[in-house]
């Protein structure tokens, strides 16, 4: 169940099922686009949408390549933004990553349904960031699970997929600090 938080502005309730802390694991095809070092990998993801009352919701994202096992290895891409709604069910996105690169992105809200479809409208590099010019991603919203797809091109390389995740909902303890008072003492009454 998704719920509405009370001091979320109107503008933002179509974007609601983002809210909220997500963690899971990926895909990424890093090594089709000619990055030295770079190689397809498993990855693990945090992602969070906060609010703070203001018309937009805040975004972070940390991924990290995975081992075989799981286990998390070294730090893969971070990015940070803030994502908008505009007239007409628009989605506007302001993101920076940790790579050097800033974009715009631009997408619609799907009818009847909690999913966005984002592409670039503006890409500006730093002189040391990886050939990149633009991309699209996909975020559901999926049985209570986020799920997303990324697409990347570069000056040299048609655009094509390059990440993908599920996300599940992560706990905030603070949510659940107001139930521990109705726990018995021992805690072993709560399992007769």
């Amino acid at each position: 169940m998704i719920e509405i938080p009370t001091d979320l502005p109107p503008d933002l309730v179509p974007l609601v099922f983002l809210l909220g802390t997500w963690q899971g694991a990926g895909v990424a095809a890093l090594d089709q686009f000619g990055d030295p070092g770079q190689e397809a990998c498993n990855f693990g993801q945090e992602v969070s949408f906060s609010h703070d009352g203001r018309d937009f919701l805040e975004y972070a994202s940390h991924t990290w390549r995975l081992d075989p096992e799981g286990n998390r290895l070294e730090p893969l891409e971070s990015e940070h933004g803030f994502w908008r709604i505009k007239p007409d069910r628009q989605v506007e996105v302001t993101m920076i990553r940790d790579q050097g690169v800033a974009e715009i992105w631009y997408g619609e809200l799907a009818e009847a349904k909690p999913q966005i479809d984002l592409v670039t409208d503006a890409v500006a590099r730093t002189q040391g960031s990886p050939a990149y010019s633009g991309g699209k991603r996909l975020y559901g919203y999926v049985n209570g699970d986020l799920m997303w797809v990324g697409e990347k091109a570069t000056p040299d390389i048609a655009l094509r997929p390059y990440m993908s995740a599920h996300l599940k909902k992560s706990v905030n303890p603070k949510e659940w600090v107001a139930d521990l008072k109705n726990l018995p003492d021992d805690g072993i009454a709560f399992f007769r």
